[in-house]
């Protein structure tokens, strides 16, 4: 107990961080990212080619798509939060429930959902190789167009959508002027009220799964992570999401119930933590969460 005490008194006061820069690069195979790059803002993916990865994921804002709940194929409205895509590379698992382990697995999963692209992975290999792409993937690929190869192409391109160099990065790397004193006050309420248990690392989350409701029972038809696992003891549990960014991806939540950063400041603390919260409070910690607005892809400027 006096270990985890000490360890708790470091990190609130700033001896040791719990949270480190992002890597600038990510070691990639360029000619897949770029074979990749193309497929994402594809519509031909899509059953009926009216939508792409895109279409839900808007790499140029946040990485998602604004809404509630995305629209499909056939205007059909799907039941969970478009998660971004951008620093998903650094996540242990995909999805809010986990059910990916990485990328490559995560890719095929929208491409088959009947209320998304609505496609079968047949009729996806088909029309693949009856475009312009076949080529490209027989010139990267020995076994040419596969379903496999068409998510590797994809995951290797989203591992490229990292926003490296945001302006808290920069403080965390030593430059004390990155930040205002507004963000440093706001990065050390987040420390000292407990956000930090869940969101720290190199992502600010997205390495481990809690349950939604700590303190206050939230119920919700979407029973996160016993979806994938059926164990009772997961029922309520998600992934937690990455702050990288957040302040452009309203609205929150896996069930996109709440469209303002400071309300989901002041749920969190209400419902994951038990604690109450001041209107300065959650002021400090909003601009702190608005430091972590990371530069453009580089991937997306070539």
């Amino acid at each position: 107990m006096r270990y985890l005490l000490l360890a708790f008194l470091l990190i609130t006061y700033g001896f040791c961080e719990p949270i480190v820069p992002l890597p600038r690069h990510v070691s990639v195979d360029k000619k897949k990212a770029a074979l990749g790059k193309s497929l994402f803002f594809d519509p031909i993916v899509s059953k009926d080619g009216t939508l792409s990865c895109a279409s839900c994921h808007d790499l140029y804002n946040g990485g998602d798509d604004d809404k509630k709940f995305s629209t499909g194929i056939d205007n059909k409205v799907g039941s969970v939060n478009s998660p971004t895509v951008l620093n998903a590379v650094f996540n242990f698992r995909q999805f809010w429930d986990g059910r990916a382990k990485d990328l490559k697995e995560q890719a095929l999963f929208p491409i088959q959902n009947p209320v998304e692209m609505g496609n079968s992975l047949d009729n996806l290999v088909k029309t693949i190789k009856n475009s312009h792409y076949k080529k490209k993937f027989q010139n990267i690929y020995k076994d040419g167009v596969t379903a496999l190869n068409i998510a590797d192409a994809i995951a290797e391109f989203e591992k490229t959508l990292i926003t490296p160099d945001s302006p808290f990065d920069r403080y965390l790397r030593g430059d004390q002027k990155a930040i205002n004193q507004k963000q440093k006050e706001g990065y050390l309420l987040f420390k000292q009220i407990g956000c930090i248990a869940c969101h720290h690392g190199k992502n600010i989350g997205g390495n481990m799964y809690n349950k939604f409701g700590i303190i206050i029972s939230i119920k919700d038809s979407n029973l996160g992570l016993y979806n994938v696992t059926k164990n009772e003891s997961d029922k309520y549990f998600f992934k937690v999401p990455s702050l990288r960014n957040v302040a452009k991806t309203s609205p929150y939540f896996h069930n996109g119930s709440v469209k303002s950063l400071k309300k989901a400041v002041f749920m969190m603390a209400k419902h994951q933590l038990g604690r109450p919260m001041s209107d300065e409070e959650a002021d400090k910690i909003v601009a702190f969460l608005e430091s972590l607005n990371g530069e453009l892809p580089k991937s997306l400027k070539e």
